[in-house]
């Protein structure tokens, strides 16, 4: 397993408690962050999906950006 897939594993293990960092990083293994208005928005395939940018982030954005990304899959 590599060190992006335990990462990735990581997150979904623990919904409560993902760091800013890990969540950005995982919106730009599958797509990319638009900045611009009142909070960033992921843009992952065709969907894009407005989070607010706190440390920890909220499970509810966690949980619909790996729901994006499980579309995708």
């Amino acid at each position: 397993m590599s060190k992006k897939e335990k990462r990735e594993l990581k997150i979904r293990d623990n919904l409560k408690s993902v760091s800013l960092t890990n969540f950005e990083w995982l919106i730009n293994q599958y797509g990319c962050i638009k900045e611009g208005g009142n909070h960033p928005k992921a843009k992952i395939g065709k969907t894009t999906y407005p989070y607010k940018r706190e440390n920890p982030v909220k499970q509810a954005y966690v949980e619909g950006i790996l729901e994006i990304i499980d579309k995708l899959k």
